[in-house]
This record gives structure tokens, C-alpha cells and sequence, in this order.
């Protein structure tokens, strides 16, 4: 089992460009349920494989997840990854059938994502202090993140020559290895601009190699997801803003703040990189709770 696992995880890297954080989750999530599978089949691990686990396998691991209060959203994640391990299998002829197909998914919880207001991102966006190179870094971080609502793997995936200061824009590689061009605001260019000239080589120098990533990190090398969600949780609590502040929060608030000053649905699909207007549409329902909280909290015969 691992080793197809293995395979599965390489595939994902080398042909479908997922990032770290994304192959990361796969095999936990994979890895949990085969723990689970050989505890119920009373066998060592190593030893299963995936011809092995049935219809009925998955219905008592779903079961066996419920017990344990995971929440809806792990529950799909898990049920996800498996699934996309068994269509590559099957793909590679190791299985002829895949369980997965005959089991329903539980129904997803909808949950409105987490948003700043936008006296918030001013305040977060304050917060790195420029006289000092990081805080050049992490001003340049935070305006490209909110700037251009990116995922934190297509900001930190960005080669210094995906930037055109003239189109005032950025070449971002999405989900799917599918490429875009973000456009950048003024305070982004401006941030960016800063960091480039003033901060980026100072990093630089700190590596003995030539690195093309926009931002690097302490050690003059690319900065990582996990670098970016840490700097986000130290500035949201320096002004004191919600713990679970995240990159992805940046995101939402974008889209919404978007669609709150009046722009069309489809052109933010395009800019967040959305293939489908539904998973844009989410956007839709947060603007309409702020403006019944703006509406309530305003009108005087509410």
C-alpha cells in the first residue's frame, strides 16, 4: 500500500504541480486510513493492498470518523484524497474497481469563510516596520497576498521575472498548473518595489547560489507557505486581530471587499482563478451578511 501511495504522491508533485502543503495533507489523509484498514483487518500495515479495502471498509471508516467528532470538512478532505488515489490506481491498472464510486459523501457543511474589514488590512498592512529588511519583506508579502488575492502556494511559488512593474501586473501558476495574470494595485507595486530594490538583495546574499524566487527568506532562499502563515499570525497578533488569521483570509477579504465596491462576479472568477462560478459564488452570500449587519446595525426602523 505505501508504495503505490508513494507513487501517488510523486505523481502529484511532478505531473499535477501540487504544492507541498497540498501533498502534505494527501498523505496524512491517506495514512490515516490505512492505520485505520489494518486495525480492523488485523493486519500489519505494510502488508495491505488496495485491492483489499471494499465499500464496506470506507462505510465503517466513515463511521469510525463520525465517532470521533471529526468535522465535516476533515471527514470530505479525508474521503477526497482517497478518491483521487483510486482514480490513479485504477488509472495504472493496480485495481480494476474503485470502491469510492458506489459511497456517497456526506453532505458539506456550508460555512462562510473568515474576512478582515478593510480598516483591518490597513492596520495589518502598517504593521511590518520598514526601516529593517524583513519588515520591507513582509510589508511586500502581506500587499501582493491582499493585493492580488492569491492562494499562499501560487504567492510564494513567484519567480522574481513573473513581475511586470510596466503592466502592473504578475504572472501567478494556479491550481491545476493553470497560469494567469494577476494585476497589482498601487501600494503593491510600491511595496514590491521597495523590497526589490532595498531588501531582496541583502537576502540574496546570505545564499551562495542564484535563487529566481521573489521572496526569499532569512536564509536568502524561497520563502515557504509555512513562513507566510507564520509572519501573518505574528502581525495579526501585534494588532490584535483574530489568532486564526490566515493567507486565506487575505483571499476571502479580497474577493468580498471586490464584489462590495461593485465588481462583477465573472471578472473576480477570472482573478481569483476559478474555474468554476460557483466556488466564486460563496463570495456572493458573505457580501450579502455584511450588508444585513450594515443594515442593521444602521437603519433606524430596522
Amino acid at each position: 500500500m505505501y508504495g503505490y501511495i508513494d507513487g501517488f504522491l510523486f505523481y502529484l508533485q511532478a505531473e499535477k504541480n501540487a504544492s507541498p502543503h497540498t501533498v502534505r495533507n494527501y498523505q496524512r489523509d491517506l495514512f490515516d486510513g490505512v492505520s485505520f484498514f489494518a486495525r480492523l483487518l488485523n493486519r500489519d500495515d505494510y502488508k495491505l493492498h488496495p485491492a483489499e479495502i471494499t465499500v464496506a471498509l470506507f462505510r465503517q471508516y466513515l463511521g469510525e470518523m463520525r465517532a470521533q467528532n471529526k468535522a465535516g470538512a476533515t471527514i470530505l478532505r479525508r474521503l477526497s484524497s482517497w478518491r483521487s488515489f483510486y482514480r490513479y490506481i485504477c488509472r495504472e491498472g493496480v485495481v480494476t474497481e474503485n470502491p469510492l464510486r458506489r459511497l456517497g459523501s456526506p453532505k458539506r457543511e456550508k460555512k462562510l469563510p473568515g474576512l478582515l474589514a478593510e480598516e483591518e488590512i490597513s492596520r495589518l498592512m502598517e504593521a511590518p516596520n520598514r526601516d529593517n529588511v524583513l519588515g520591507l519583506r513582509d510589508r511586500a508579502v502581506l500587499e501582493t497576498l491582499y493585493g492580488a488575492g492569491l492562494r499562499v502556494a501560487e504567492l510564494v511559488a513567484i519567480d522574481i521575472a513573473a513581475v511586470d512593474f510596466k503592466r502592473a501586473a504578475v504572472k501567478v501558476t494556479g491550481k491545476g498548473n493553470r497560469e494567469r495574470i494577476a494585476p497589482l494595485g498601487e501600494y503593491a507595486l510600491n511595496s514590491l518595489h521597495a523590497y526589490i530594490r532595498r531588501a531582496r538583495p541583502l537576502l540574496m546574499a546570505k545564499h551562495p547560489g542564484r535563487v529566481d524566487a521573489l521572496f526569499l527568506n532569512n536564509r536568502g532562499e524561497r520563502l515557504t507557505d509555512r513562513g507566510v502563515r507564520w509572519l501573518i499570525k505574528r502581525y495579526a497578533a501585534l494588532t490584535g486581530l483574530e489568532p486564526g488569521t490566515s493567507p486565506h483570509t487575505f483571499r476571502h477579504s479580497y474577493a468580498t471587499h471586490m464584489l462590495d465596491h461593485g465588481a462583477d462576479l465573472r471578472v473576480v472568477q477570472e482573478l481569483l482563478g476559478h474555474v468554476r462560478l460557483s466556488t466564486t459564488q460563496i463570495y456572493t452570500h458573505l457580501s450579502r451578511e455584511r450588508i444585513r449587519k450594515v443594515y442593521e446595525q444602521t437603519h433606524p426602523r430596522r
